[in-house]
């Protein structure tokens, strides 16, 4: 009987053992699977990806991280899109995706990748407006870049952008960025305004910016502006008109074309709400879109008593020269006309030689 106890206990004793040695073996498995998996995982994060140049990944604006992921396998910039999600929102710094292009490198690994979803910048892109732009000019701009989206169907206010530069993201509206343009030109003509000189013959914002406009629409000379706007301030003190030929043009297009040619006689003095020669005081809406500089000219115009202008030369960036004597500016559209014609005589003389050349080359290479 002790015999048959002691096998009892012998035996209880061995199968312990087996269960704890089969435990351990199923540890020792699992250990192994888990951390091969993990070795597994982690050179798919870490390890180079399959691009073989650099290439441009879009993210669209709302997109999440899963469908990010799902984007970047379809593509072919990482080879697993759970691994990416899973693994990459538990050890990176941030899982949230930006919106916008971002340049990503050859070989880029899911990490890296990540990275620069998440934490790097956008490559940049940008709608410039020049100073002096119409309206319709800027819209053609924005409508003409296929990285935005939707129409803008009806032309803003005149004079309500402000010129710059603005950044968007790919996918952002036209109208969202058309909409920023005319936010900045609203802040900047409440701040130059706020700012002017207190005895200025303007009776309001919209009569600064539609100064501004004129001006900006006069000389393409940065350092001239306070000048020219000093002598549409003084016309206007004295009941001078402004007879400013650009608003002649602007009453003949409506800022949606280019005159390419002068100005006749019959629309100088043609009577219509933008011609200056023909009103008194300002149009009634501005004829482009001012940059802040003409803004702060009018706001700050220069102290002169000039009532007259020029252009100095034949070209206009060689500015203009002011008269305060309408005789003082008879001799100065003298001169002007003289250069005009020296101009002309030059530019013909030239296109004389060039033809000579040609002819004499043509003689040249021609059967004797």
């Amino acid at each position: 009987m002790n015999e048959h106890r002691k096998r009892r206990r012998k035996r209880s004793g061995n199968g312990l053992i087996d269960v704890l040695n089969g435990l351990l073996t199923l540890l020792v498995i699992g250990l192994v699977v888990v951390g091969g998996a993990g070795f597994y995982i982690a050179s798919q994060y870490y390890g180079d990806g399959p691009t073989q140049e650099d290439r441009v990944f879009r993210v669209e604006s709302g997109n999440t991280l899963s469908t990010t992921a799902n984007r970047l396998e379809e593509q072919g910039f990482i080879s697993n899109s759970l691994i990416f999600t899973q693994f990459g929102s538990r050890v990176e710094q941030s899982a949230v995706v930006k919106a916008g292009d971002f340049n990503i490198p050859a070989g880029s690994s899911m990490s890296k990748i990540l990275q620069e979803l998440t934490l790097g910048d956008p490559m940049r892109y940008a709608v410039t407006i020049p100073e002096g732009w119409t309206v319709w000019q800027a819209v053609q701009r924005i409508n003409a870049d296929d990285r935005l989206t939707g129409d803008i169907s009806q032309l803003p206010p005149e004079g309500s952008i402000l010129p710059g530069s603005y950044d968007y993201v790919p996918g952002d509206s036209r109208q969202a960025v058309l909409e920023r343009m005319q936010a900045a030109m609203t802040q900047a003509l409440a701040e130059v305004w706020d700012s002017r000189q207190p005895d200025l013959p303007l009776q309001s914002p919209a009569e600064m910016l539609t100064l501004a406009s004129i001006v900006e629409r006069e000389t393409g000379v940065a350092s001239e502006r306070p000048q020219i706007a000093a002598v549409f301030v003084n016309r206007l003190r004295t009941g001078m008109r402004l007879q400013s030929d650009p608003t002649i043009i602007y009453g003949i297009t409506l800022g949606q074309s280019t005159l390419d040619r002068g100005i006749r006689r019959s629309e100088i003095e043609a009577k219509t709400l933008y011609n200056t020669y023909q009103i008194d005081g300002l149009p009634p809406t501005p004829i482009a879109n001012p940059g802040i500089e003409a803004l702060r000219a009018v706001a700050n115009p220069d102290s002169h008593d000039y009532l007259y202008f020029v252009a100095k030369g034949a070209t206009p960036r060689e500015g203009h020269v002011f008269a305060e004597t309408y005789d003082e500016h008879r001799q100065n559209v003298a001169r002007y006309r003289e250069i005009e014609r020296e101009a002309a005589a030059q530019a013909e003389a030239e296109a004389e030689a060039a033809r000579q050349a040609l002819e004499a080359e043509e003689a040249e290479d021609a059967p004797q």
